[in-house]
């Protein structure tokens, strides 16, 4: 299986974690759009777990909560 170099990974994250969308970072990047879906799952899957290991007995006062997005299925 190929996999992408560091170099050209870090360039298709940068681009996403910039908001730009999945289709202009493959024209972007020159990457399929299938290896920029499966590199965002990976890289989501390994956030949550370094989050649910690392992030433990928090004492919590007070939680802001925005950007609550909705979307009604039809």
């Amino acid at each position: 299986m190929n996999q992408l170099h560091i170099e050209k990974r870090t360039q298709v994250l940068a681009a996403l974690v910039e908001g730009t969308s999945v289709n202009a970072t493959c024209r972007m990047t020159g990457v399929a759009k299938h290896t920029v879906l499966k590199l965002l799952k990976d890289i989501g899957c390994a956030a949550a777990s370094y989050h649910d290991a690392h992030v433990r007995n928090l004492k919590v006062r007070r939680i802001q909560c925005t950007d609550f997005a909705s979307f009604a299925v039809i």
